[in-house]
């Protein structure tokens, strides 16, 4: 019989070989009655300043059944069934975009059988990985190949972090895919994985020749520039270079900046609506400072890793609440720019699997609503992307070119003064340029801005001290649009058109972009029916 066991835990000096007599303590048996133990999840609990530990859940293998009830333990979840095999489409599905929607709706679709076509405006991993490094040191864009676009999407090069707030089944089967094709198998056990942004392309890359050993087939610098859509079905689709695709299945995985098509669907009336997301800025902070703030005086610990943080407040501004909150926060990490189109400058970060930048970052962002754009005259279903391009210009020209961010002193940009220029190092590699942040978004998200970084530093003692920088901007935190589908996953009134991912405006991240994949590929599955 095979049980989970919650809520175990080891001192920071302890080694796992102790994991067998607590969990024997929690089972009520001798530890011979073990036959196999393994930790399933490893979290560090940090909430007593000076004493963290680790708080595993185990499982383990005994030799019969339990007699009655233990508090913390369960049995083990069975193994999920393979999916089933359907029936072969005439044509093979075609998948727009190669990053994790679009690569795990391929693999959902081949474990059942059908082998798709992924097309891509970018470049595989390695030659993709150049362009991005001309654009973190230099400055240089392709806006065909960047951090957003190409082999991966946007999370191959900005950290790898697989955690999420969705609660799906299909969560953990993306975990252990990342794991095996990343080699990495160290997440399997995290309570908040991290592949690292050294080793996920790599993954990335594996997993694409796993498919394609399966008979997909991968087209790179394969931009869509139009969809065939004729008696309430798509067709087919018709590429930047004139080439046309036929298709009656197409899954559009196109992560949150591809733009045209965005504005193909407006212009041809097809299913699209304007969404809120968030906008602010990065803020930078030394590691060691996050360290002692998070662990106390634990901080330096050689068990420890660098410190995250999680932040959120509500501040009422201009009688209304606004939402602030810490995002894609980056533990000994670096900020990275991630514009795709000339004069327009957005910000991210990341961090390699080892963390070890001296330096931590995180997106500090406030809610932005359909109401915000309208107060700027901006209307429609691309009304969130006009506004994210309205700021996103606004940043590139306080950072005078080149991909420069502006950047102020984070007590600066508190006490409402432009300031002196940021004296701390930065991992921001084309450079920083000292700016005066107001000048950026609207009064209502700047007040709510000030009024969370407020709260924060109440929170966390020192979050506005002189060595913190905000840096700007950070706009792309979510699709400023929503490609609308139904209960089927398909778009209403275009049979066979399936929206998916980040991209599409049903995803946030990495790991809850895959699940949306795995869900089109079951639904498509579902609609081709067993052979």
């Amino acid at each position: 019989m095979r049980y989970r066991i919650g809520n175990v835990w080891l001192w920071l000096d302890e080694r796992d070989e102790a994991l067998p007599g607590r969990a024997a303590e929690k089972l009520g048996i001798g530890r011979e009655g073990i036959r196999h133990l393994a930790v399933v999840r490893r979290s560090l609990d940090a909430r007593r300043k000076g004493h963290p530990r680790w708080l595993m859940t185990l499982e383990v293998e005994l030799a019969g059944a339990l007699p009655g009830e233990r508090p913390d333990v369960s049995l083990a979840p069975a193994p999920a069934p393979a999916p089933e095999r359907v029936r072969s489409p005439a044509l093979p599905p075609v998948i727009v975009g190669a990053g994790p929607a679009g690569l795990f709706c391929a693999w959902g679709l081949l474990e059942r059988g059908v082998a798709s076509v992924v097309l891509d405006r970018g470049k595989p991993v390695s030659p993709r990985r150049r362009d991005v490094a001309k654009l973190m040191r230099a400055g240089e864009l392709d806006p065909e190949s960047n951090m957003n676009f190409g082999e991966g999407g946007a999370g191959a090069y900005t950290d790898g972090k697989l955690g999420t707030r969705i609660h799906h089944p299909d969560v953990r089967k993306v975990v252990e895919l990342f794991a095996r094709f990343g080699a990495v198998q160290r997440i399997l056990e995290e309570g908040k994985p991290h592949v690292g942004s050294d080793l996920l392309p790599t993954a990335v890359a594996a997993m694409r020749a796993e498919l394609e050993a399966g008979g997909c087939r991968f087209e790179w610098g394969a931009r869509v520039d139009d969809l065939e859509v004729s008696g309430g079905r798509v067709r087919g689709v018709r590429l930047a270079d004139g080439r046309g695709l036929p298709a009656d299945r197409v899954v559009l995985a196109p992560g949150n900046s591809a733009r045209e098509l965005y504005q193909l669907f407006a212009d041809r009336r097809w299913p699209i609506e304007a969404k809120p997301f968030a906008a602010g800025f990065r803020a930078e902070h030394p590691q060691a400072f996050i360290d002692r703030v998070q662990y106390g005086t634990a901080a330096g610990h050689p068990g420890l890793p660098p410190a995250d943080y999680k932040l959120a407040d509500n501040p009422r501004v201009e009688g209304a609440v606004r939402g602030v909150f810490s995002f894609c926060m980056c533990p000994g990490g670096v900020v990275v720019p991630t514009p795709t189109e000339p004069g327009l400058q957005c910000t991210n970060g990341m961090s390699n699997s080892a963390r070890s930048s001296p330096l931590a970052n995180a997106g500090i962002v406030a809610a932005v609503s359909l109401a915000d754009f309208e107060a700027e005259g901006f209307t429609g279903p691309l009304a969130g992307l006009a506004w994210q391009r309205k700021w996103e210009r606004a940043a590139y020209e306080l950072g005078g070119g080149g991909f420069h961010a502006p950047a102020q002193r984070l007590a600066d940009y508190l006490a409402g003064r432009p300031g002196t220029p940021p004296a701390g190092r930065t991992s921001y590699r084309p450079g920083l340029a000292h700016a005066d942040l107001a000048l950026l978004f609207p009064p209502p998200v700047r007040a709510a801005l000030r009024e969370g970084l407020r709260a924060f530093d109440r929170r966390m003692r020192g979050f506005a001290s002189g060595e913190a920088i905000l840096i700007g901007a950070e706009t792309r935190t979510s699709a400023p649009c929503r490609l609308v589908r139904g209960e089927a996953f398909s778009s209403p009134g275009i049979d066979g058109l399936y929206p998916a991912g980040e991209g599409a405006g049903y995803a946030g991240g990495i790991v809850s972009s895959a699940v949306d994949g795995l869900r089109v590929a079951e639904a498509i599955a579902g609609e081709l029916g067993p052979p």
